[in-house]
């Protein structure tokens, strides 16, 4: 556990398709370097010779954390972050925080320097847009199964029920951008 003087963290979660990548890129168009919990899970794919498809991705995800412990993809994380801070950088994204493990160990990791922000979206509108979405796009049955299998396998609810702040991804990208930047600059993240 270490504290960084004027370090401010955030952490995006939500359910697919709610919109956490839109979120993240907002910030990170702003020039602040992300940190991809996804990436840990697609390098460590890549290295194993597996193809990226959802139904790997799930049962490698949920495979690797029984085998190397539910801390497998945030122990990367941290280290990453570190680095950041190392290089100089006082503001650091995180993108897709999953488990209430996770949540706990990187609230313990980086005090009173994380914020959670939960972006939220009616399910009708997830639905649509994982539909269209040029990569890997999802059936509604498929977004229903995932949904299950992250809250179920993965403890997904718990960092989005205790999330510092909620946005509603229900409206246009103005819309998301104001609340966003609303939020963070009630949580200190922005000016």
């Amino acid at each position: 556990m270490s504290s960084h003087e004027n370090v401010k963290i955030v952490a995006f979660v939500g359910l697919a398709g709610s919109g956490k990548s839109v979120a993240v890129e907002h910030l990170t168009s702003k020039g602040i370097p992300k940190s991809y919990f996804g990436g840990v899970i697609y390098k460590a794919m890549d290295e194993a010779g597996i193809e990226v498809t959802w139904e790997s991705q799930k049962t490698f995800r949920e495979e690797i954390r029984k085998k190397e412990g539910n801390d497998f993809v945030v122990k990367r994380i941290i280290k990453e972050v570190r680095d950041l801070i190392a290089a100089g950088q006082h503001q650091i994204v995180l993108d897709g925080l999953y488990t209430w493990s996770e949540y706990k160990i990187l609230k313990h990791e980086f005090p009173g320097e994380m914020t959670v922000v939960a972006v939220v979206t009616p399910k009708h509108l997830r639905y649509q847009r994982m539909a269209t979405r040029a990569e890997r796009p999802m059936t509604a049955q498929e977004i229903d199964e995932r949904d299950w299998a992250e809250i179920e396998n993965l403890e997904k609810g718990g960092p989005i029920a205790i999330a510092d702040y909620f946005v509603h991804n229900d409206k246009d990208l103005d819309w998301l951008h104001k609340q966003l930047d609303e939020a963070l600059r009630h949580a200190k993240f922005l000016d």
